[in-house]
């Protein structure tokens, strides 16, 4: 019927037509429900208590009902997702910024006339294993091993690595898919050569993985999960042990070592002093941050000698710059932490304080040939102090004010670490002990934009029980606290991990629409030390939950925003952060994002992953316990006709740390309660994991989703 009109006439009419449909098509997908979850009633009895889970039948990983469900599912939101307009133009600037940024150097190891690094180069998708002779010296660089090259799709990560002591050879932890289920394989540092050596079970996400060399650069002791027909098959995946490989020879005929007492969810980690004489073992029990260390020689024959046990506190011992000494970071009547020193042959009853403990948080120490550097934490923020090897003597560095600091290695009687703010962007700094010098290296970032009308301000929340709860604010110079400002709040929360300033330029896309980004340092993070981490977890992690609702408040009360303005994000135990502010507060927020999240806190101990971290949240088996994981567990604290916020959930097919049926089930669970018409989205990814190992394309592609969500709901328009 368009012939007969003229050419321009026919044009218009036709994108008049063009707009209407793609209207209509975008009103379809945004009000069209979302594919219908079945429910099938599954009743189990905890202590008396009968609790009904109506979508069981979603743990069945890998099932046709399960597989059907998720690819209906995916469809949905792609569509939603692909229906915003500017969906394409996120993921088209973040790819572009990306293609800008320089690369990053991380996991920095010295030897004799060499660092080792992992280098982050974007477009890259996997980072790369390279040498330097110095961080002055970037022309130095050579790669060792490309991962991009054995899989150009980035689905080859390495898991980590570890040169011998002459740095000739480097031992290689590998992965697929983002499943952190390593296998370990050798190369020659100069030509790259790999050799026929191949460990399998090396290396799984539940208690991670470990190897450390010989001083003769010949063998190396490694950790070992069960094969096949060793254990039942329940239990291949626990029970890690540390076994002996000698280059060269089968793997069937390597050897034992140690493990057969360790606890069935023992984590190792392995490293040897500077000569690789001493092997230290760091046996946590779990995730909880509870420890056991052992010593050996590595000479042929040589025992095993337990010095540390759970009861004794001490979190992490350093061998001394000459592996006579080991100095020990200990939070026994010291919840923010001491420093201990005995001799390599001695025993804890020989130790003596060195550092006493402060009214700062000591998190890491390492000791050079004339000095011992402690790193600190003052509720977030590092910093960085220098003692005599007998903790005398000491000395403030001076740091940029809100840093954070990571990385502390020992090189050539200097300190080499990792500094970055909130809007600075990372650098590798050297320092010399002697001078009382500290110069910028070679090893740095430039941001691909520019941060500079961005500050960060420190403010203090009150939770429910009159903690005070740091809230670190990033938001445009002048920015008018009206109540009307889009707010994204951030937090983790959980194992004793610190949240330190650290810089992100994709937040730029955040700020560009005028939005506030904050992060939060709750209860259950080591921002305050041990004290800090066990107010959070087991039966006291609702501390936890009423710290972030007391930072959204804050930021609502204080006027940066209103809670149609306020979004959250978490990932994995931040996840489950997410999960129960939704259910807690489902009027405090506009949009909720949660990454790899826990969201059946009575099954989690099921999971492999999930036995490993009973020790920091507890188990349905102890009835106090029972009682806290299911007052907060989000998915059995939804109520049917309640207006939550929107939600979008994404989980990784392979992630071997929090099993994705937690996300299936929540979602499933709250797309049937929700009276709110918001929408209630997952993105369930076959290309990732838990986050690690994850491929640059797919990183992006998530991100778009994640802020084409966030401005959709937020109504954020902009550049």
């Amino acid at each position: 019927m368009l012939l007969g009109l003229p050419a321009i006439a026919r044009r218009r009419l036709a994108l008049q037509l063009f707009l209407v449909t793609s209207l209509t098509v975008t009103m379809t997908i945004a009000t069209a429900a979302p594919p219908p979850s079945e429910k099938n009633p599954v009743t189990d009895e905890y202590h008396g208590v009968k609790v009904v889970d109506d979508y069981r039948w979603l743990e069945e990983t890998g099932s046709p009902a399960v597989k059907a469900w998720t690819t209906a599912q995916n469809q949905y939101s792609r569509a939603w997702l692909d229906a915003r307009p500017d969906r394409a133009g996120i993921e088209a600037r973040l790819t572009a910024l990306y293609a800008k940024d320089t690369p990053s150097h991380s996991g920095i190891v010295s030897r004799p006339g060499r660092l080792f690094a992992l280098k982050f180069q974007p477009p890259k998708q996997q980072r790369l294993l390279v040498t330097l002779a110095s961080a002055d010296d970037l022309t130095s660089e050579k790669v060792v091993l490309d991962p991009n090259e054995l899989e150009p799709k980035g689905q080859v990560a390495m898991d980590w690595y570890v040169p011998s002591p002459d740095g000739k050879l480097i031992a290689v932890c590998l992965s697929e898919h983002g499943s952190e289920e390593g296998t370990l394989h050798f190369y020659r540092t100069e030509t790259g050569e790999l050799l026929p050596d191949r460990i399998p079970r090396v290396q799984y996400p539940t208690g991670g993985g470990s190897a450390a060399w010989t001083p003769d650069n010949k063998a190396v002791f490694y950790t070992r999960y069960p094969h096949k027909g060793e254990k039942p098959e329940a239990d291949l995946n626990f029970y890690q042990q540390i076994y002996f490989h000698q280059l060269g020879t089968s793997v069937a005929d390597d050897t034992y070592s140690a493990g057969r007492d360790f606890p069935r969810i023992a984590e190792i980690h392995l490293e040897t002093s500077d000569d690789a004489r001493w092997l230290l073992a760091t046996v946590a029990n779990g995730d909880g941050g509870e420890y056991a260390h052992y010593v050996r020689e590595t000479k042929k024959g040589a025992a095993w000698r337990q010095i540390t046990r759970h009861e004794d506190l001490v979190k992490t011992i350093t061998f001394s710059h000459d592996g006579a000494a080991l100095y020990l970071r200990s939070v026994k009547d010291a919840p923010r932490g001491k420093i201990l020193r005995f001799p390599i042959t001695g025993s804890l009853r020989e130790a003596v304080v060195i550092v006493p403990e402060s009214e700062v948080v000591i998190e890491g120490l390492t000791p050079t040939a004339k000095s011992l550097f402690v790193a600190d934490l003052i509720g977030g923020p590092s910093r960085i102090r220098q003692f005599g090897l007998d903790g005398k003597d000491e000395r403030i560095l001076q740091l940029p004010e809100a840093s954070g600091v990571g990385g502390m290695i020992a090189v050539d009687g200097h300190l080499l670490f990792r500094l970055a703010s909130f809007v600075a962007p990372a650098a590798w700094m050297r320092y010399d002990p002697v001078a009382g010098t500290m110069k910028k290296t070679a090893l740095f970032n430039t941001s691909p934009v520019d941060l500079s009308d961005i500050e960060a301000v420190r403010e203090f929340a009150i939770s429910k029980d009159g903690t005070k709860v740091p809230v670190n604010i990033l938001r445009r110079k002048g920015t008018k606290l009206d109540g009307s400002n889009p707010t994204l709040l951030y937090a983790y929360g959980g194992y004793g991990h610190s949240m330190r300033p650290g810089f992100n330029f994709e937040h730029r896309l955040w700020f560009d629409r005028g939005g506030i980004y904050v992060v939060a340092n709750l209860r259950g993070g080591g921002e305050y030390g041990e004290a800090w981490h066990l107010a959070g977890n087991l039966t006291h992690k609702q501390n936890v939950f009423d710290d972030f609702a007391a930072c959204a408040q804050h930021l609502i009360t204080r006027g940066y925003t209103r809670p149609d303005k306020l979004a959250v994000e978490g990932g994995s135990n931040g996840g489950l952060l997410m999960g129960a502010f939704l259910t807690q507060n489902p009027a405090l927020a506009r949009a909720v994002v949660a990454h790899v999240g826990i969201y059946d806190m009575l099954r989690v101990e099921l999971d492999p992953n999930g036995a490993f971290n009973v020790t920091e949240f507890g188990t349905v088996k102890d009835p106090a316990q029972f009682r806290a994981l299911r007052a907060y567990s989000p998915f059995h604290n939804v109520t049917d006709g309640t207006k939550y916020p929107a939600v979008f959930f994404l989980a990784g097919e392979t992630d071997g740390r929090v099993n994705p049926a937690n996300s299936r089930k929540m979602t499933a669970r709250l797309q049937a309660a929700t009276a709110s018409g918001r929408p209630v989205l997952v993105r369930l990814s076959s290309a990732s994991g838990h986050g690690m190992g994850t491929a640059l394309t797919e990183r992006i592609a998530q991100k778009a989703d994640v802020l084409a969500f966030l401005f959709d709901q937020l109504n954020m328009t902009g550049k």
